[in-house]
Protein backbone atom coordinates (compact mmCIF):
# COMPACT_ATOMS: atom_id res chain seq x y z
CA UNK A 1 0.00 0.00 0.00
CA UNK A 2 1.18 2.92 -0.99
CA UNK A 3 2.51 6.16 1.79
CA UNK A 4 0.10 8.98 2.05
CA UNK A 5 2.55 11.17 0.78
CA UNK A 6 3.20 9.16 -1.89
CA UNK A 7 -0.25 9.04 -2.96
CA UNK A 8 -0.39 13.00 -2.78
CA UNK A 9 2.72 13.14 -4.93
CA UNK A 10 1.40 11.14 -7.35
CA UNK A 11 -1.91 12.96 -7.61
CA UNK A 12 -0.60 16.05 -8.18
CA UNK A 13 1.99 14.70 -11.16
CA UNK A 14 -1.17 13.26 -12.51
CA UNK A 15 -2.64 16.78 -12.63
CA UNK A 16 0.26 19.03 -13.54
CA UNK A 17 0.44 16.05 -16.47
CA UNK A 18 -2.73 16.96 -17.41
CA UNK A 19 -3.14 20.46 -17.00
CA UNK A 20 0.14 20.84 -19.03
CA UNK A 21 -1.65 18.89 -22.13
CA UNK A 22 -4.41 20.91 -22.32
CA UNK A 23 -2.53 24.42 -21.79
CA UNK A 24 0.00 22.66 -24.93
CA UNK A 25 -2.82 22.00 -26.94
CA UNK A 26 -5.07 25.18 -26.34
CA UNK A 27 -1.53 26.92 -26.99
CA UNK A 28 -1.17 25.01 -30.50
CA UNK A 29 -5.02 25.91 -31.29
CA UNK A 30 -4.47 29.26 -30.62
CA UNK A 31 -1.02 29.82 -33.01
CA UNK A 32 -2.64 27.96 -35.48
CA UNK A 33 -2.99 29.24 -38.94
CA UNK A 34 -5.93 30.03 -40.90
CA UNK A 35 -5.97 28.19 -43.67
CA UNK A 36 -8.33 30.28 -47.02
CA UNK A 37 -10.32 26.91 -47.38
CA UNK A 38 -9.64 23.60 -45.29
CA UNK A 39 -8.47 21.71 -48.38
CA UNK A 40 -5.05 20.26 -49.40
CA UNK A 41 -3.83 22.77 -51.87
CA UNK A 42 -2.39 21.34 -55.42
CA UNK A 43 1.05 20.51 -54.62
CA UNK A 44 3.71 19.85 -57.15
CA UNK A 45 7.26 20.18 -56.75
CA UNK A 46 10.66 18.99 -56.73
CA UNK A 47 12.39 17.84 -53.94
CA UNK A 48 15.77 18.19 -52.81
CA UNK A 49 16.50 14.20 -53.87
CA UNK A 50 15.54 15.80 -57.30
CA UNK A 51 12.24 13.49 -57.29
CA UNK A 52 8.83 15.44 -57.99
CA UNK A 53 5.90 15.56 -55.40
CA UNK A 54 2.39 15.34 -56.75
CA UNK A 55 -0.16 15.46 -54.09
CA UNK A 56 -2.64 13.82 -56.87
CA UNK A 57 -0.39 11.09 -56.68
CA UNK A 58 -1.01 10.14 -53.31
CA UNK A 59 -4.74 10.93 -53.56
CA UNK A 60 -6.82 8.56 -51.02
CA UNK A 61 -4.25 8.61 -48.50
CA UNK A 62 -3.65 10.98 -45.45
CA UNK A 63 -1.01 12.94 -45.50
CA UNK A 64 0.72 14.97 -43.03
CA UNK A 65 2.13 18.57 -44.57
CA UNK A 66 4.91 19.71 -42.08
CA UNK A 67 6.57 23.01 -42.02
CA UNK A 68 10.25 23.26 -40.50
CA UNK A 69 13.49 24.62 -41.04
CA UNK A 70 17.08 24.01 -39.93
CA UNK A 71 17.74 26.63 -38.06
CA UNK A 72 14.53 26.32 -35.46
CA UNK A 73 15.67 24.25 -32.40
CA UNK A 74 11.98 22.70 -31.42
CA UNK A 75 12.42 21.69 -35.39
CA UNK A 76 15.50 19.41 -34.46
CA UNK A 77 14.01 18.60 -31.02
CA UNK A 78 10.76 16.87 -33.30
CA UNK A 79 12.53 15.58 -37.08
CA UNK A 80 12.99 12.44 -35.69
CA UNK A 81 9.53 11.89 -35.15
CA UNK A 82 9.12 13.26 -38.31
CA UNK A 83 11.30 10.30 -39.28
CA UNK A 84 9.46 7.61 -37.13
CA UNK A 85 6.15 8.97 -39.39
CA UNK A 86 7.55 9.39 -42.66
CA UNK A 87 8.38 5.63 -42.57
CA UNK A 88 4.79 4.50 -41.79
CA UNK A 89 2.03 7.16 -43.69
CA UNK A 90 2.84 9.66 -46.29
CA UNK A 91 4.49 12.70 -45.35
CA UNK A 92 5.80 16.03 -47.41
CA UNK A 93 8.25 18.20 -45.60
CA UNK A 94 8.81 21.64 -46.28
CA UNK A 95 12.48 23.39 -44.64
CA UNK A 96 11.69 27.29 -45.48
CA UNK A 97 14.28 29.37 -45.19
CA UNK A 98 17.04 26.77 -44.65
CA UNK A 99 19.77 27.19 -47.36
CA UNK A 100 20.40 25.83 -50.66
CA UNK A 101 19.40 21.93 -51.74
CA UNK A 102 22.93 20.78 -51.08
CA UNK A 103 22.99 22.27 -47.02
CA UNK A 104 19.28 20.50 -46.47
CA UNK A 105 20.94 17.36 -48.43
CA UNK A 106 24.31 17.75 -46.12
CA UNK A 107 21.50 17.92 -42.99
CA UNK A 108 19.44 14.95 -43.82
CA UNK A 109 22.30 12.71 -44.16
CA UNK A 110 24.09 13.64 -40.89
CA UNK A 111 20.67 13.17 -39.03
CA UNK A 112 19.92 10.02 -40.52
CA UNK A 113 17.28 11.51 -41.76
CA UNK A 114 15.11 10.11 -45.44
CA UNK A 115 11.75 11.61 -45.29
CA UNK A 116 10.78 14.39 -48.07
CA UNK A 117 11.57 17.74 -48.44
CA UNK A 118 10.48 20.40 -50.65
CA UNK A 119 13.20 23.47 -50.14
CA UNK A 120 11.02 26.35 -49.38
CA UNK A 121 13.75 28.99 -50.06
CA UNK A 122 11.47 32.29 -50.38
CA UNK A 123 8.72 30.85 -48.42
CA UNK A 124 6.53 30.72 -50.78
CA UNK A 125 4.53 27.38 -49.72
CA UNK A 126 5.30 28.75 -45.84
CA UNK A 127 2.79 31.93 -47.34
CA UNK A 128 0.12 29.17 -48.99
CA UNK A 129 -0.64 27.77 -46.00
CA UNK A 130 0.06 31.02 -43.98
CA UNK A 131 2.61 29.39 -42.16
CA UNK A 132 4.51 31.75 -39.60
CA UNK A 133 5.71 29.98 -36.86
CA UNK A 134 7.93 26.65 -37.15
CA UNK A 135 7.49 23.58 -36.46
CA UNK A 136 3.65 23.86 -38.28
CA UNK A 137 2.52 20.31 -38.88
CA UNK A 138 -0.96 20.06 -41.03
CA UNK A 139 -3.05 16.97 -41.24
CA UNK A 140 -4.93 16.20 -44.37
CA UNK A 141 -7.59 13.09 -44.70
CA UNK A 142 -7.99 10.77 -47.44
CA UNK A 143 -10.16 12.86 -49.27
CA UNK A 144 -7.54 15.92 -48.86
CA UNK A 145 -9.15 17.75 -46.12
CA UNK A 146 -7.33 19.49 -43.21
CA UNK A 147 -8.48 17.96 -39.60
CA UNK A 148 -5.87 18.43 -37.26
CA UNK A 149 -2.81 21.52 -37.13
CA UNK A 150 0.19 21.19 -34.77
CA UNK A 151 2.25 24.27 -34.05
CA UNK A 152 5.43 23.33 -31.87
CA UNK A 153 6.78 20.49 -30.92
CA UNK A 154 4.70 17.15 -31.17
CA UNK A 155 5.73 13.94 -29.84
CA UNK A 156 5.67 10.42 -32.20
CA UNK A 157 2.73 9.24 -30.28
CA UNK A 158 0.95 12.32 -30.70
CA UNK A 159 1.74 12.58 -34.71
CA UNK A 160 0.56 8.44 -34.44
CA UNK A 161 -2.37 9.37 -32.97
CA UNK A 162 -3.87 11.97 -35.13
CA UNK A 163 -2.89 10.18 -37.82
CA UNK A 164 -4.51 6.57 -36.69
CA UNK A 165 -8.22 9.26 -36.26
CA UNK A 166 -7.22 9.82 -40.01
CA UNK A 167 -7.50 6.15 -41.56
Amino acid sequence: MMKPNMKKLLKEIVIFAVSLFVISNVISYLRSPELKNSTLPQIEATLIDGSVFKSKAIEGKPLVVHFWATWCPTCKAEASNIQKISEEYEVLSVAVNSGSNDLLSEYMTQNGYHFRVLNDVQGKWAGIFNVEVFPTTFFFDSKGELKFTDVGYTTTLGLKGRLRVLK
